[in-house]
């Protein structure tokens, strides 16, 4: 017999600094893909399976989540500390809802609906590497339960996607968050790590999934991959802005990433093209060469 699903967490409170430019614009989670917001796809995705009670958890620029309160009825949440610790303190921040629950990246893009209303035990949602990954790879026991992860590997499971907590779970893993929060160690740790340490006590198995079935863009080059209008116009302005001082195509500036001005926060991003780098500051909204004038 298996679990009544009782409602799911949506995390929505980080930076997304791998997104550059456009998360410093706009939450990935808000982007359009395929003609759907991702987060409204996903939101849709547990509507459709009945799981209406649903907590999103905002931080990073949460004014532009609020109309998803009314648009579905949305318990929306602050997590207050989403600048000074990762995403561990976003499950706190809804520790109070936490039963039954599906724990979900607001980012991810799902092809089929992978929400049940009813699910036989806790577990992970993995995909499967057919080369090399640099993801966290999963080990598991005969039964398939997950006693640990690898950095990275070849032909490997990696964690990517929902992720169901029974009750028994979830009681236990904020027994274990709440003895570990205010430690200093804790402050840089996802959730997933808090858990990985203690998966003698926290059961949790493997649900894989073809590789094909989920899907998270980390980077813009990703998403053009994917959806081909970001190749051209990605509707962000920095890119626009870009693409008109270079006398280029958005599609031609690629190897897009962060211009780190501390680990938690961009100054600007960094891009090539035509074979050569360039910096882009936010506040100057200056283009800077790696070598020359800047533009």
């Amino acid at each position: 017999m298996g679990y009544k699903v009782d409602n799911a967490v949506i995390m929505a409170a980080g930076f997304s600094n791998r997104f550059a430019p456009i998360s410093y614009e706009k939450p990935k989670a808000l982007l359009e893909v395929r003609g759907e917001i991702l987060i409204e796809r996903q939101i849709r995705q547990l509507l459709e399976k009945g799981i209406d009670r649903i907590i999103l958890v905002t931080g990073y620029k949460k004014e532009q989540f609020s109309y998803l309160k009314d648009k579905f009825g949305l318990i929306i949440l602050e997590n207050p500390e989403y600048r000074t610790r990762n995403n561990h303190s976003t499950i706190y921040t809804a520790r109070d809802y936490l039963r039954n629950t599906y724990i979900c990246s607001s980012d991810n893009y799902f092809l089929e609906n992978p929400f049940e209303a009813e699910v036989e035990e806790s577990y992970y949602a993995a995909v499967f590497a057919p080369g090399k990954t640099d993801e966290w790879c999963l080990r598991t026991d005969s039964d398939d339960y997950i006693t640990g992860v690898s950095i990275g590997g070849i032909r490997q499971w990696y964690m990517l996607g929902q992720v169901f907590w029974s009750a028994d779970f979830s009681r236990q893993f904020l027994s274990i968050l709440e003895q570990e929060y205010e430690k200093e160690e804790t402050y840089g740790k996802l959730w997933e790590s808090v858990y990985l340490e203690h998966t003698d006590r926290l059961r949790l198995k493997i649900r894989r999934y073809e590789k094909d079935q989920i899907y998270e863009f980390d980077t813009l080059d990703e998403l053009r991959l994917f959806d081909e209008k970001y190749r051209t116009d990605s509707g962000s302005e920095i890119m626009a802005r870009l693409a008109e001082a270079l006398h280029c195509s958005e599609g031609d500036i690629r190897n897009l990433r962060p211009l780190k001005a501390s680990p938690d926060n961009a100054a600007g991003v960094l891009f090539s093209y035509r074979d050569r780098e360039y910096r882009y500051l936010y506040e100057s909204q200056k283009i800077i060469p790696s070598q020359g004038e800047t533009l």
